[in-house]
């Protein structure tokens, strides 16, 4: 029976599932991180429920890194020179690695049981934060950076990544919303271990009659937010290429 147990940092909380997996089983480890959006993803109504049927002869543990309202400099110690870089001026003085080195701890942990994953893939929703302090210019080689740097620090080069494209909450003539999904699609699309997922019918909600464009998602947005993560990490596990359209069926 397949079987996932999941490791879990939210707002810099932990909890460590206790049981042990099948030692004969291959284990594929993902790593969910970003800001609101993947905060208000509940693994276990979307993510878990499609990883159990894609993976049937295979165990899934995950880790999920994740808080509302942060910018990516919080995971990428280097920002502030890729910033300098495009002449931008980082708003405030929080920079660092608040949200990186407790991927990196968790993942030390998850070693201790699983020593030998058969793949690793890296799951990231977030840019919310960087489009609205208009700092899209720098956003793409951050995130860049940001894989290259786990795929160092994790010892995994082929990690392989799944990006949740922003939706279409932002405007078309809002130039610091759209760059920052060009960036995160031309990344995905440029690396043959990375994919996409298109959130633009997550959000959809309807108040008084109207329909609107959310920045967050619906309930069953987030489901298949996290359904859509699952199927194109499969693909990619699987030496695919990941859908295209980032709407994996």
């Amino acid at each position: 029976m397949n079987r996932i147990f999941l490791v879990a940092l939210i707002s810099v909380s932990i909890s460590l599932g206790s049981a042990g997996l099948a030692a004969d089983k291959p284990v594929h480890l993902f790593i969910l991180s970003g800001q609101s959006n993947m905060a208000g993803m509940n693994p276990k109504a979307g993510f878990e429920p499609e990883a159990k049927k894609l993976f049937p002869d295979a165990d899934v543990v995950y880790m999920k890194v994740s808080r509302g309202g942060q910018p990516i400099r919080l995971w990428v110690e280097e920002f502030p020179a890729i910033a300098k870089k495009h002449n931008l001026t980082v708003p405030g003085k929080v920079t660092g690695t608040q949200f990186y080195e407790p991927i990196l701890k968790q993942y030390r942990e998850l070693l201790v049981k699983h020593p030998k994953p058969a793949s690793v893939t890296f799951c990231w929703m977030q840019g919310e934060r960087d489009a609205k302090e208009k700092l899209s210019a720098a956003y793409g080689e951050a995130l860049e950076q940001l894989i290259e740097n786990l795929r160092r620090d994790l010892k995994q080069p082929q990690m392989n990544f799944v990006i949740g494209r922003l939706s279409d909450f932002g405007r078309p003539d809002d130039a610091e919303w759209q760059n920052v999904r060009k960036a995160q699609v031309g990344l995905a699309q440029a690396d043959k271990f990375g994919a996409w997922v298109d959130c633009d019918d997550l959000n959809d909600k309807e108040k008084d009659g109207v329909k609107r464009n959310d920045l967050h998602y619906t309930k069953e947005g987030y489901e298949l937010l996290g359904r859509r993560f699952a199927r194109q990490a499969k693909d990619l596990i699987s030496g695919g290429e990941g859908d295209a359209e980032g709407r994996p069926e």
